[in-house]
């Protein structure tokens, strides 16, 4: 029996991804593709013509992992206000060891670190080969904190029961003219919230309002898929909760965000909005739904298993400040 032959193990080398041609990251790309595809239900092949687009215009930031000729891995970080977001980072399964990933996380976040004005250092690495909770770079001024992705099959949405909520409510479309609303909602449903911790964006209005803007008009999580995207109005047209969504691949819808007013909580208004959600998302012919959910959010997890959801991986978000 022919054995395959073992990767060429020659240390790989860390380039600044500006030295790249649009072309060198296409076996990486093509590779990551697949995995987001078959792990997550997530057509990643719109995010991978990005990173292609911005490569080629030597306008990513970031670095690569470089084996003899070859690039084997990549990470690219963005630097906005005072906070920097690693975007994303992969390396080729026959090299994806922990070393390899640790040593292009650290080369983002020493540029990061060293960018004047950067105070704060996100991340969501959904694709890690290693462990997520192993002592990363930066280990001192970073902290993890556990999530999970979950999915749910929508064959059995319409049966799923209507929840009476408590009080006078009523149920429209979400549209932009609601942001302002929507971003004061948002602010004041994560006032305090363990969520706020992983991204910042959920303090402010201002944030909340970027935040928004980024879940409408970027892939980033999809495109937003306005039928399945919803508002719930209390007395006077006071803005109550919202569910948004977005199309990951033909057959996979993904919720987006979801959040309530305090006054509300506690009175069947978020499980009646994702149960409309995910009603709209059948109706339009999507087999599928995905979210994401921090661990320690139990209340959430257990919303989301009553419908059907069920955790499919687990990774974590990143944060490191105080350096």
């Amino acid at each position: 029996m022919r054995m395959a032959a073992a990767p060429n193990r020659c240390a790989p080398d860390v380039v600044d991804l500006s030295r790249l041609h649009a072309n060198d990251l296409d076996t990486v790309l093509a590779e990551e593709a697949l995995a987001w595809r078959s792990m997550l239900s997530w057509d990643y092949t719109e995010s991978a013509a990005v990173v292609r687009r911005y490569l080629a215009m030597r306008s990513l930031s970031g670095y690569a992992l470089v084996a003899g000729s070859q690039a084997i891995g990549y990470c690219y970080y963005v630097a906005e206000d005072h906070k920097g977001i690693v975007g994303d980072l992969y390396i080729l399964q026959d090299w994806a060891t922990p070393e390899n990933e640790d040593l292009l996380l650290s080369s983002a976040l020493n540029a990061l670190v060293s960018t004047p004005g950067i105070e704060r250092v996100e991340a969501q690495i959904m694709l890690l080969h290693g462990r997520f909770d192993r002592a990363l770079p930066f280990a001192r001024y970073g902290r993890v904190y556990p999530r999970l992705f979950m999915r749910a099959d929508l064959a059995d949405t319409r049966s799923l029961p209507v929840v009476a909520t408590a009080g006078n409510v009523s149920w429209e479309p979400w549209v932009p003219a609601r942001e302002e609303e929507s971003a004061r909602l948002l602010a004041q449903a994560y006032r305090d919230h363990l969520d706020s911790n992983i991204n910042d964006q959920y303090r402010t209005v201002a944030g909340a309002r970027k935040f928004l803007y980024n879940i409408v008009h970027y892939p980033g999580c999809g495109r937003f898929h306005w039928p399945s995207s919803l508002a719930a109005y209390g007395t006077g047209q006071q803005i109550a909760g919202l569910v948004l969504a977005s199309r990951i691949a033909p057959e996979t819808g993904h919720i987006t965000q979801i959040c309530v007013a305090p006054e509300w909580k506690g009175r069947g208004l978020g499980y009646e909005l994702l149960r409309r959600s995910l009603i709209a998302l059948s109706e339009d012919g999507y087999e599928r739904v995905t979210l994401t959910v921090t661990a320690e959010n139990h209340r959430a997890i257990q919303l989301y298993q009553n419908v059907g959801f069920r955790s499919i991986r687990r990774f974590a978000a990143y944060v490191w400040d105080q350096f």
